[in-house]
């Protein structure tokens, strides 16, 4: 069958029998296939590297891998943002390796943000130098947590490339850095891989461990090149940019071939009531769940012989997929239920190994994986992925995409929405998705809570400058910790009082602010961490908590002590919290007013309390409320608000009494939406809406950042907010509930059990803000 209609051809056995009007397909288009653009080899490329990889099949480098090469080599930051599966690799690995054979004393340093990734990457490097006399002194090594002090120490005293995480290069590395002073020294290159995936919290904080890093490496006489791959970004130069502060050209044209890609768009159908279905909260209908129906594509695919990879979202989908697909083939085609898995990211890596090998060989036909298998890994030769819920991004999408059609053939991609606005709105606007350059990466290294703490790094690394300061935009930190007496200022700078280990304190995934320890009752041992911020509404008493694949229910959280106790349980529910809070304006920092209208980017301080929880079936039942009695928690962050005169309001239609549930419909749908303009879910960002806030007056809505001092995510609200609520309007307004639902208004987080929602109002205050400010 031709390329082009391979994907058709696919599903039509899915959809057999099933009638046009009441089809689950909303688009259905083709990727045409692309040919690849080879250059000749560099000049500058050492004989043997040509060599090594002329043996281990490459002839000829592509485009993009010769000029983003090129770029490094004359000293430039590069970053090459390139599809999945497009060579990123030999970009790097040609300067660096070039450089090695021509300076045999100097160094590198690769950094990736999982270990498996960095594992891999390693291992091909090995395989590519092996044998080879003028490599003989590399000896490329891992260091990392799973390293132990033996093969540490020897590392770091032969090692000329070392292969870690952010985390690990916070901890052991810069923290130690007079005995890694002759790796520094001779630092040439520092490979930041998969940067896409450095946002957010995570993100700030591993621009200023690279940007304490590079100071470190200029001390002692290095000036590094830093070679940044990435999936596709909006804005690589840019995103690249403001991890390590300084100025970097882009490479983004892809050189590499792949064969036509047909992408389906699929809307699961309602639960039929007549039939028994359930009903949601307040009577709202209910989707058939993302995963269900991913394993109905699976185990389908399956029986057609295709190789596919079914994303799903949470390590328990993952799970419960496999499983379903499996009891859907035992059913129709029971020789091929042991050709299907599930790989999430906790296997122990002879597991994964052995997966990954299967997968390869075709001995598995299909994969539900979580998106561990997103990136790194090198799996080819796929007919089809099944994208289970939006990933949250553009550029994770695109990367699980991409991992399907690599041997130049037909391929297919489908995404399955999620009960969730977002997915929803993707699938009835595809070109939202298939034709809109991906998002920027929101990170602020400048927010005071990461940036304190890090100021400390950097000053127990070396004294701080006033140039060092400047360099940070870390002058009224300074001053504060100064103050604070955890800084002392002396002649040749700041330096950090006695006693303090700041190292060790810093959480780069995103903690601020204490951790609480999730430990097993029943074996002692340690699950996991928190940080106390989050913990009030992830490990509160009741809990189902998720750990590598198990299933946990927590039995108490103790603040004091930073314990939560939990013991192993699998039950047919989950649990999402229930929070009430308050938000107090300290001030607005920039406002915009369009006549009744006033958006704003302000600093707040949130005060919440989880008073309970949610128990809802798998099927996606509401089971039952739990209150619960937990202290309240301050949140100082950075929201987006507006506020609207009741005037405006009333004017448009919506009468006084309706205004609590058509605030509170569209401030749900807001949250649902931002991860459009945004990178962030609605777990990273929290809401409220009122008639009349005490400190406004007036109607006012608040989407604020889920993390104290702010993540970024309100801010580019506030950027992008035209565009943010215009597509709120169309994902309510084109939602097919008729009063309301969980893809369109409902929120899973609501702590007023979603109540006042008013869905047609909503749809009146959306337009009516669109267009004043049109």
């Amino acid at each position: 069958m031709g390329q082009a209609n391979y994907g058709r051809d696919l599903l039509g056995r899915t959809l057999a029998g099933v009638s046009e009007d009441a089809s689950p397909l909303t688009h259905l288009s083709v990727i045409d296939s692309r040919s690849a653009d080879v250059t000749d080899w560099p000049e500058w490329v050492h004989p043997a590297v040509r060599d090594a990889f002329v043996e281990h099949g490459v002839p000829k480098p592509w485009r993009h891998q010769s000029d983003a090469a090129t770029f490094a080599k004359r000293g430039q930051h590069v970053c090459i943002c390139t599809g999945t599966a497009s060579g990123k690799s030999l970009a790097y690995q040609l300067p660096v390796l070039t450089t090695f054979a021509e300076d045999p004393n100097s160094t590198a340093l690769y950094l990736s943000p999982t270990k498996a990734l960095g594992t891999d990457q390693l291992r091909s490097i090995a395989h590519l130098i092996a044998g080879r006399p003028e490599f003989n002194h590399l000896a490329p090594s891992s260091y990392d947590g799973d390293t132990d002090s033996e093969l540490r120490q020897w590392a770091r005293m032969h090692s000329r490339w070392i292969f870690t995480n952010p985390d690990m290069l916070q901890i052991g590395i810069t923290s130690t850095h007079p005995r890694w002073r002759t790796f520094f020294a001779k630092l040439k290159y520092i490979v930041v891989d998969e940067c896409h995936h450095y946002r957010g919290v995570f993100g700030s904080h591993t621009a200023l461990v690279l940007q304490r890093t590079l100071r470190i490496a200029r001390k002692y006489g290095a000036n590094p090149v830093v070679i940044g791959a990435s999936a596709t970004v909006s804005n690589p130069a840019q995103a690249l940019s403001r991890l390590i502060g300084e100025d970097v050209v882009a490479v983004t044209e892809d050189a590499s071939p792949h064969g036509a890609r047909t992408v389906a768009m699929w809307e699961p159908g309602f639960l039929d009531e007549s039939a028994g279905g359930q009903l949601g909260e307040n009577g709202a209908p209910v989707r058939r769940s993302a995963g269900s129906e991913a394993a109905r594509l699976l185990a389908d695919f399956v029986i057609e012989g295709a190789r596919t990879l079914c994303f799903v979202r949470s390590r328990r989908g993952v799970e419960i997929t496999a499983v379903r697909a499996k009891a859907i083939l035992a059913d129709t085609a029971p020789d091929l239920v042991d050709r299907v898995a599930a790989y999430r990211a906790g296997y122990l890596a002879d597991d994964r190994r052995k997966l990954e090998q299967a997968i390869s060989d075709g001995e598995l036909l299909g994969v539900a994986t979580t998106n561990a298998l997103e990136l790194g890994v090198d799996i080819s030769g796929l007919d089809a992925v099944i994208v289970a819920g939006y990933p949250g991004t553009i550029a994770s999408f695109w990367q699980q995409a991409g991992r399907a059609g690599r041997r130049g053939e037909g391929s297919i991609v489908v995404m399955v929405a999620r009960d969730d606005p977002l997915d929803t709105y993707l699938v009835h606007h595809p070109a939202t998705l298939l034709e809109r350059s991906v998002e920027a990466t929101v990170t602020d290294p400048t927010n005071p809570y990461v940036l304190g703490p890090h100021m400390l790094c950097a000053a127990m690394e070396f004294p701080l400058t006033p140039e060092d300061v400047r360099a940070f935009s870390a002058e009224d930190v300074v001053a504060q910790l100064t103050a604070e007496g955890m800084l002392k200022h002396r002649k040749a700078g700041w330096y950090v009082a006695p006693g303090i280990d700041p190292h060790a304190d810093i959480d780069i995934r995103g903690g601020i602010g204490g951790q609480v320890l999730i430990v097993d009752t029943t074996s002692s041992r340690l699950l996991g961490t928190v940080d106390t911020a989050r913990a009030m509404t992830s490990v509160y008493p009741g809990a189902v908590y998720l750990h590598q694949g198990e299933s946990f229910v927590i039995d108490e959280l103790d603040l004091n002590d930073g314990l939560a106790l939990a013991h192993p349980e699998e039950p047919d529910w989950t649990t999402s919290p229930r929070e009430v809070s308050h938000v107090t304006i300290t001030e607005i920092e920039v406002e915009r007013r369009f006549g009744p209208l006033t958006v704003a980017l302000a600093r707040v301080v949130v005060t919440g309390q989880v008073v309970g929880f949610l128990r809802k079936a798998i099927t996606g039942e509401i089971l039952d409320s739990v209150p619960l009695d937990l202290p309240e928690h301050r949140l100082e962050t950075r929201a987006v608000m507006y506020t609207l005169t009741p005037e405006s309001m009333l004017s448009a239609g919506i009468g006084l009494d309706k205004f609590p549930g058509a605030l509170h419909a569209a401030e749900h749908a807001a949250i649902g939406m931002l991860g459009l303009v945004a990178t962030c879910d609605r777990w990273d960002i929290g809401g409220l809406s009122t008639a009349n806030h005490p400190g406004t007056g007036l109607p006012t809505v608040f989407v604020y950042d889920g993390y104290p001092g702010g993540a970024g995510f309100a801010a580019r609200g506030y950027e992008a907010f035209v565009e943010w609520i215009d597509a709120t309007d169309v994902a309510v307004s084109s939602c097919g509930c008729s009063s309301g639902c969980p893809s369109c208004v409902q929120s899973p987080k609501c702590g007023n059990g979603n109540e006042p929602l008013d869905k047609e109002h909503a749809i009146k205050l959306l337009r009516l803000i669109g267009q004043l400010h049109h």
